[in-house]
């Protein structure tokens, strides 16, 4: 990826404005999180939400993405704020190289449009799950008619994919016009 590219991609990924979503810290006072909890956070970029869930946890937070030069950014940002109780983890979402049932919370923000088969990257993050953990889905919503220029998933279709994949949907939440928040169980 060309270098300045590859910069603008990592601005937008840490500019809440831009996103237009919630900032993290106020994202993770959604979720019923618990000190000791381990947090998987899927397509984690450059750590916008792996580094303030770290700080909120003891527990183990893993930062998962496919870029391995993405991952260099959040190690390096874990070392300079001291952060010891991350992980990261180059692989996709459909292979997420864990254990069944040994995360409390996975967080999915601005990615599950980027995967293949939908379905099954919601099974993989549903067999990671501790029972009763907590899934959190973040995206932004598919307007009609179809003019962005990025794939887009519908809060609709988001929903019954989830349900689909075994959990039970608690909360949803649009925090702003162009992007919902689900908030879902095991």
């Amino acid at each position: 990826m060309e270098k300045k590219r590859f910069k603008k991609i990592v601005k937008f990924l840490e500019n809440p404005n831009k996103r237009g979503d919630i900032p993290p810290e106020q994202l993770l006072q959604l979720i019923p999180i618990k000190k000791d909890d381990n947090i998987l956070d899927l397509g984690a970029g450059s750590g916008y939400i792996t580094i303030p869930a770290a700080k909120y946890v003891e527990g183990v937070v893993y930062a998962l993405d496919i870029n391995s030069t993405m991952l260099e950014i959040i190690k390096s940002k874990a070392k300079q704020e001291n952060i010891g109780n991350l992980v990261t983890l180059e692989a996709s979402i459909d292979n997420i190289p864990l254990e069944n049932s040994t995360i409390d919370i996975s967080l999915a923000s601005f990615v599950l449009h980027e995967v293949m088969e939908l379905s099954i990257a919601l099974e993989k993050i549903n067999q990671v799950l501790k029972k009763n953990g907590h899934f959190v889905c973040v995206e932004f919503e598919k307007n009609e008619p179809y003019e962005e220029p990025h794939p887009r998933i519908s809060s609709t279709t988001m929903e019954q994919e989830i349900l689909k994949a075994g959990f039970h949907v608690i909360e949803k939440i649009f925090p702003t016009k162009g992007v919902y928040i689900i908030i879902a169980k095991k």
